[in-house]
């Protein structure tokens, strides 16, 4: 879009962010064919030429990302320090995305429209008006409709006690080995062999040959670690595998807001909070690429309606309530999480775990699910988040 530097640009929708729940939805509004009338601008500081993250999700079908999924796997493993459980995961396969591939696959459709527009800069300000919202960044100043925002604000989940608030931290190492040591076949979903400290803490493994995995460190934990705690486990775990001779490729790492907090509720006629702002990461999990997939979908679908309201979108669900319980517990108990999770999957169909991690069972199912956790600390759970929310 052209801008005429004697006025203040306008444009229907604008996007402050342009991570992966922004990214998607831009994406899917080109695919449906409805917007091309529509004038589209996305803010960022950010690039998006590094490939700062890697994205894994399970399903039974893929059509939209399909071609960017660098690896795909048809079983895992689950452990702990008694047992290992070899899980095959069909119907489903465990799929790895490069964020490099995603930004790439997705920018190269946007720059193709000349209705999307893409300007690198840091948002400073968003302010909402009667009949429109302002937007300022450190150059610029624009107007739109309608805003999506993806830029969270750290303080709304944290200057609370009503919800629970952990993060999802880890580092990764991409490293090659000398030896084949790796199961290629085989993600190593969750390992909880390792010493816990009092905490949920479990390593990460995706092989994408016999000498090359990434391998991650990972806590579900209210605090962060010193950095070089995390890279001590990584050579401890690689020890176990008999790799004394390894190069390291690249590393990652970060943290994944695991919390309950209604950011929807800061959503209003015009300004709807998106991705992490607004609450699409699955809380219990820490997953994002699947649910972003899922409720980009929607907001596309939502907003083809014809007197949509921003703060109309968000829909509430039992599995909300369910993370509620989950979170409390780990909050509260954080050493637990090990037991938790292995009675979950010591016994149970991998098929029903991942269909409930998807949010896609029934009540009776989900009671199939639910009985194989500890009862006694889900009920606990349950009586303090009813006499905490009312």
């Amino acid at each position: 879009m052209k801008m005429n530097s004697s006025q203040i640009p306008h444009f229907d929708y604008i996007f402050t962010g342009t991570g992966l729940a922004s990214l998607m939805t831009v994406y899917k509004m080109i695919l449906s064919g409805k917007f091309s009338s529509k004038t589209i601008l996305l803010l960022d500081q950010d690039l998006k030429k590094t490939n700062d993250r890697t994205w894994c999700f399970w399903g039974k079908e893929q059509a939209t990302w399909d071609s960017i999924i660098s690896k795909k796997w048809d079983f895992a493993l689950f452990a702990n320090k008694k047992f290992e459980r070899h899980l095959a995961l069909k119907p489903y396969k465990y799929n790895k995305i490069n964020g490099i591939d995603f930004y790439n696959f997705v920018f190269e459709e946007l720059f193709k429209h000349s209705n999307i527009t893409f300007l690198n800069e840091k948002v400073t300000d968003i302010n909402e008006l009667e009949t429109h919202v302002f937007v300022g960044t450190e150059e610029k100043r624009f107007t739109c409709n309608y805003l999506f925002n993806s830029i969270y604000t750290k303080a709304f989940a944290e200057r609370q006690n009503k919800y629970a608030v952990l993060q999802q931290h880890f580092v990764g190492w991409f490293v090659k080995t000398e030896e084949e040591v790796f199961n290629s076949d085989e993600v190593t979903f969750m390992d909880f062999s390792v010493e816990q400290k009092g905490n949920t803490r479990f390593m990460y493994v995706l092989p994408t040959s016999k000498t090359e995995a990434l391998v991650e460190y990972t806590l579900f934990s209210e605090k962060l670690l010193p950095k070089e705690e995390y890279e001590n486990e990584i050579q401890v775990y690689l020890k176990k595998f008999g790799v004394s001779q390894y190069q390291i490729l690249e590393k990652e790492e970060g943290s994944i807001l695991m919390t309950c907090y209604p950011f929807w509720e800061k959503n209003t006629k015009r300004v709807l909070n998106i991705g992490t702002a607004g609450g699409w990461t699955k809380a219990s999990t820490g997953y994002t690429f699947k649910s972003s997939d899922k409720k980009s979908s929607d907001l596309v679908e939502f907003i083809q309606n014809k007197d949509f309201q921003m703060k109309d979108f968000h829909k509430k669900s039992k599995f909300w309530f369910y993370d509620l319980l989950l979170l409390d517990i780990l909050y509260r108990h954080n050493e637990l999480g090990s037991s938790i999770f292995s009675s979950l999957f010591k016994k149970g169909n991998p098929e029903l775990i991942f269909k409930f991690l998807d949010e896609e069972t029934s009540f009776f199912e989900d009671v199939k699910v639910i009985l194989k956790c500890p009862k006694l600390l889900f009920i606990k759970a349950l009586f303090r988040v009813i006499f905490r929310l009312n």
